[in-house]
């Protein structure tokens, strides 16, 4: 029989239906605590019941209308995201690949106006993830993401993650549009890239006059304890990426830049039909609302160290299970000894979620509004988890 569904994924077979903050249910009633968010998405968990009356009081009101005609509530996050951010101008998308493909264009149009139409190489690293589509696969450029899929989107070169004297060498050669890289690697393993690291990256493309693009559509939104995770290095991107948290779980994505950045992208340079829709951004703006008050993110931060003290703990005591974690804020890998899968079966088994990445890490990924009994709850049962592997070894 031909699957209605491409198998593009390897489900679990869990099917859960209704969730609770940081708690999911099945039909059966079993409970199972969520440190996925949906990879980063459910940041303010499942039915938060500000978003769901937010949600409702525009869905009796106003789905879609297009870009065709003023939408105000698209006006109102975007002045929201300018008022918070680096940026002058913002595009709204429904994903991150979505806001990807418009970083990329920006970028080359903008020197394309410039009168340099042969700077269009954009610098990447290894790790990576940008998104599915033809510009993300080629932008990350792993053979997981591109293999089969040639001929790939040209003009992309790839660095090992971390090699700041290539970036220097290949910045030197004058036809750099950009560089892309995202401030905490998701998909690559929950990998920070210091903040020293961005601030030479970003000294580099200022000497060279290249564009920089930060990619925070995991790693932002409050997800480290400051809204953008690039805050903490004290350095701006041109051009950057948001998806994931922003829409709280309603698909919802941006590019926000600055007004030079954005300079080539001029009446017709871009669409979206679905993009800005006032249903999306009405729940975006009461997101960035939620997110962007001090007092929320203090406590992301406060909740941050504790999380991330408790698995500290959890890799001292099972140490052929664990090797370390990493990560910041409430954005935390735990890098495995065992196979990453088989720890994860180990947590389905013990009612925990988390998301598998590279590096045989364990993504830990929870909501921010997360409770600080279900933070003890998760690690008991990452405990449970730990122990039914040390029980296969013997």
């Amino acid at each position: 029989m031909i699957p209605s569904l491409l198998p593009t994924y390897n489900r679990v077979d869990l099917a859960f239906e209704q969730g609770q903050g940081s708690w999911l249910f099945t039909a059966g009633g079993e409970r199972y605590l969520d440190l996925a968010a949906g990879i980063a998405v459910n940041a303010l968990g499942h039915a938060n019941p500000d978003l769901v009356e937010v949600l409702t009081r525009q869905a009796a009101r106003l789905w879609h209308i297009s870009n065709l005609y003023t939408i105000p509530q698209q006006q109102q996050l975007a002045d929201m995201l300018v008022d918070a951010s680096f940026a002058d101008t913002v595009f709204f998308t429904n994903s991150g690949t979505e806001a990807c493909e418009l970083a990329v264009k920006m970028a080359r149009k903008y020197w394309h106006d410039k009168g340099q139409e042969g700077r269009t190489r954009i610098i990447g690293f290894e790790g990576s993830f940008h998104g599915r589509s033809s510009a993300g696969i080629a932008a990350a450029g792993g053979d997981k993401l591109t293999k089969g899929f040639g001929p790939l989107l040209p003009g992309f070169t790839h660095l090992p993650f971390g090699d700041l004297d290539g970036l220097t060498n290949a910045l030197s050669e004058g036809d750099v549009a950009a560089v892309i890289i995202e401030p905490v690697q998701g998909e690559g393993g929950i990998r920070p890239v210091a903040d020293d690291d961005l601030k030479a990256i970003r000294a580099a493309c200022d000497a060279a006059g290249a564009l920089l693009i930060f990619d925070e559509v995991q790693c932002g939104m409050g997800r480290t304890g400051k809204l953008f995770a690039h805050e903490w290095s004290g350095v701006s991107p041109d051009i950057m990426m948001v998806a994931k948290g922003i829409g709280g779980g309603f698909p919802l994505g941006a590019v926000l830049a600055t007004e030079d950045a954005a300079s080539g992208m001029v009446a017709g340079t871009h669409g979206s039909t679905y993009g800005g829709n006032p249903l999306a951004c009405a729940v975006g703006a009461k997101v960035v609302e939620i997110i962007n008050d001090p007092a929320f993110l203090e406590d992301v931060r406060r909740k941050s160290g504790l999380l991330r003290q408790k698995l500290e703990g959890l890799v001292a005591s099972h140490p052929d299970v664990f090797d370390a974690v990493r990560g910041s804020g409430l954005m935390l890998g735990l890098v495995c000894k065992a196979p990453n899968t088989d720890v994860l079966t180990a947590c389905y088994d013990a009612g925990v979620l988390c998301v598998p990445a590279a590096d045989n890490v364990l993504r830990v990924l929870p909501a921010l509004t997360i409770e600080d009994d279900d933070l003890n709850e998760a690690l008991a049962r990452l405990e449970t988890a730990a122990k039914t592997i040390e029980g296969q070894g013997t």
